[in-house]
């Protein structure tokens, strides 16, 4: 099992530090406050071979690892928790226009999302679907050479920034559950889409957003994968983005409790630092090993990904630990700078607002916890016990 990075991969890793510490670190926070994110920066991101580095090099990718994708996104996470749904977004959408699109629509679109041209969203969440993702109303109907979509999409990333997005529609029968489900890659500055952004507590330059979709016409070589049966195919790729969420989450924390380790080596009470309390240093001793063993986790799941070997289990382990764990950690590390930490000079706040919504999005604790039980026993685990609903009637 390889536990430490290449040549190749510290490289990566080093010129995305350099470039969060030297261009995105200064200005977080001040970013932080506004509903989108700077495209220059993005483009930056591109040029320096940031963003999508794991697509296939015939789309303009580098062809590397996703381990290599997962060191690049906890760096600039560990800067700026936001501009790491740049790379995050760029891998998973990328990889699935890359693979599941026409070689047309993946040949001009995937090059853009590398160098930092174009944002691909996700078109899944509805507004009564929720955790039952496959609940879906936004309907596609035929009509001539294409179809024509018509609902809402919302919790959308970039809803109100992206240039296209991959969007799930019911193109069979509506009770069918995920079958009659089929995916349409479509561009979003077009007629009949309407697009709005919440004003959420944190990750408020992602946008996050609802879409509206009114009669638009999308061309029949736009839909991905096989016609009702897209969900089950498309969504395996989400085994991927989890993982990368918990490095998203864990570059955040980490960056806290390394801020917290200086502040108290300097910060003085009773005429000594106050990193000689056991009652401070002792969490942040905790933190450290909690960080260590999720960021083993999550570079095992990607390492396992890379060897074509089931990795589901420990994706959803990934989703639902991380992202608490880190929330954790984070609120710790605010108590710990005492009445000062309190305050909105410190990122700690911040970056707890942002990570904290990453428990809801991209699937609940409750949903991870479920689907490591389904690998571990099958099915068997998403059955009710009967006997227990009827006596609770």
């Amino acid at each position: 099992m390889q536990f430490q990075p290449t040549d190749d991969q510290k490289a990566f890793r080093e010129t995305a530090k350099r470039f969060a510490t030297e261009r995105l670190a200064p200005t977080y926070q001040e970013r932080a406050s506004g509903h989108t994110f700077d495209r220059a920066l993005i483009k930056e991101m591109g040029a320096l071979g940031l963003i999508g580095a794991d697509l296939p090099e015939e789309f303009g990718g580098l062809g590397e690892s996703s381990v290599t994708s997962g060191l690049i996104v906890e760096e600039i996470a560990y800067a700026d928790f936001n501009a790491s749904y740049v790379q995050l977004l760029g891998s998973l959408m990328g990889g699935m226009v890359a693979k599941h699109a026409s070689k047309d629509i993946a040949s001009e679109w995937v090059p853009k999302v590398v160098s930092g041209d174009a944002v691909i969203g996700l078109g899944l969440t509805e507004p009564r679907g929720g955790s039952d993702a496959a609940n879906l109303i936004l309907r596609a109907e035929k009509s001539g050479n294409g179809w024509r979509l018509n609902g809402e999409k919302t919790s959308m990333s970039f809803a109100s920034q992206a240039d296209a997005a991959v969007v799930f529609a019911r193109t069979g029968d509506p009770d069918g559950g995920s079958r009659g489900v089929s995916a349409f890659f479509v561009d979003l500055n077009q007629e009949g889409i309407k697009r709005t952004h919440f004003d959420d507590i944190g990750t408020k330059p992602v946008g996050r957003g609802s879409v509206f979709f009114d009669d638009v016409f999308v061309p029949a070589e736009n839909m991905m994968a096989e016609q009702d049966h897209a969900f089950g195919t498309i969504m395996a790729g989400f085994d991927y983005s989890r993982a990368l969420i918990g490095l998203e989450c864990l570059g955040a924390a980490q960056a806290s409790v390394d801020e917290t380790w200086a502040y108290v080596q300097e910060r003085e009470a009773f005429g000594a630092p106050i990193v000689q309390y056991q009652g401070v240093s002792f969490p942040l001793a905790e933190a450290e090993t909690q960080l260590t063993m999720m960021r083993q986790l999550c570079y095992y799941t990607l390492d396992l990904r890379d060897r074509g070997l089931p990795h589901t289990s420990q994706a959803a382990m990934c989703k639902w630990y991380l992202p608490k764990t880190a929330c954790e950690i984070l609120h710790q590390c605010l108590i710990l700078h005492g009445h000062y930490g309190y305050t909105t000079d410190l990122p700690h706040h911040q970056r707890y607002n942002d990570v904290l919504g990453l428990q809801i999005g991209d699937g609940t604790a409750q949903i991870q916890k479920l689907v490591i039980a389904r690998e571990k026993v099958g099915r068997m685990a998403l059955q009710y016990d009967k006997k227990a609903k009827g006596a609770s009637k």
